[in-house]
């Protein structure tokens, strides 16, 4: 088969994206200037949702793998991908500077046009959530979540909560992480407290959890008890105790060859859901700044939805939680020299 000619309109498909801006203000004969800027910035950012969806489902792909080999090229394209969706998140954090163009008046010239449309609606963006590991149960405003959604959208976001999220992936790759199952790179280890710990319980890990507890302040002594049970108990959501203990020490060694990509790729779920974070609290202030207390077009109740889900909705708040038992580096403990020689320091 002979190979045609592309042709840039064509292949964006321009004629359709081009022609599919129809401001009600022009069908009602009721003309308002600023509702085209309105049509294209939120066209702009579902076309950006969609992007942030193709990068999660590459990057759930590649996580799904029963091996992934914390020094592999798939490791590092895993990293990467998570890197551009910061990059677009910030995209659509910049997006509403534009939108601030548009005055609280400007936005009444058409605003009760468009009941009740509403980007609560977006269905990509409440997938995207899903995927990402927002649960349900974890959802601020769940009586209205899928409340004005067509039945093939609740079909397509249901099925997105069936499957294991970024959040369980990671949860099940740090698990797989050998720091502590590999006996023979701790023979020579040295601890650097040497008082008695419980049976069963890691020589490294009773160092550090006593070298933690010797560093807290007064005021930081009920640290003590939510340090064991992240590192030891079942709270059943997020991520689990082995989990946690793999990235706090992924956290805390990051310097050695080894673990430098498992920790860009803690470090990137963070800045997803710091971008997720700032683009919430743009939105509930330009909400406020533009219609003020009164209910959103959608029926929701406008800022005040807006700040229960900035509030509530941080999926990767375990590994943000877990800055709170980190340790100065000069008092960190010495690996042997095994375990030096795994992460590829000697």
């Amino acid at each position: 088969m002979s190979r045609k000619d592309v042709n840039y309109g064509e292949y964006l498909h321009l004629d359709q994206i081009l022609h599919a801006q129809f401001p009600e203000s022009d069908r009602l004969h009721m003309p308002a200037h600023d509702e085209m800027l309105f049509i294209v910035i939120h066209q702009a950012y579902e076309l950006w949702f969609k992007q942030l969806l193709y990068e999660v489902e590459s990057v759930a792909g590649i996580m799904k793998k029963p091996a992934l080999n914390d020094n592999s090229p798939e490791l590092q394209t895993v990293v990467h991908r998570l890197s551009r969706m910061v990059t677009i998140l910030k995209v659509l954090v910049h997006q509403i500077d534009i939108m601030e163009t548009m005055t609280p008046m400007d936005f009444l010239d058409f605003r009760d046009m468009l009941r009740p449309a509403s980007g609560f609606q977006s269905w990509q963006f409440k997938v995207l959530e899903a995927r990402l590991g927002l649960k349900y149960e974890h959802r601020y405003g769940q009586e209205y979540y899928l409340s004005q959604l067509k039945a093939e959208q609740v079909a397509g976001i249901r099925q997105a909560e069936s499957e294991r999220s970024v959040l369980q992936l990671l949860n099940d790759w740090l698990e797989r992480t050998p720091f502590f199952d590999e006996p023979e790179n701790w023979v020579n280890y040295q601890p650097v407290t040497h008082t008695g710990h419980e049976a069963g319980e890691h020589i490294f890990w009773n160092d550090y959890r006593q070298i933690y507890a010797s560093s807290l302040a007064d005021a930081e002594q009920s640290n003590r008890e939510h340090f064991n049970k992240v590192f030891s108990g079942d709270t059943g959501k997020g991520l689990s105790p082995k989990a946690c203990r793999a990235a706090l020490f992924i956290m805390l060694y990051r310097g050695y060859p080894l673990l430098q990509l498992p920790f860009q790729l803690l470090n990137s779920l963070l800045e997803i859901d710091e971008q997720l974070s700032t683009w919430r609290y743009r939105h509930m202030s330009m909400v406020h700044r533009m219609i003020g207390t009164r209910i959103g077009t959608g029926g929701s109740t406008g800022r005040d939805y807006l700040k229960g889900a900035l509030d509530k909705h941080y999926i990767f708040a375990d590994i943000a939680g877990l800055t709170s038992f980190l340790i100065e580096r000069r008092k960190l403990p010495g690996l042997s020299h095994e375990m030096e020689r795994r992460l590829g320091f000697l």
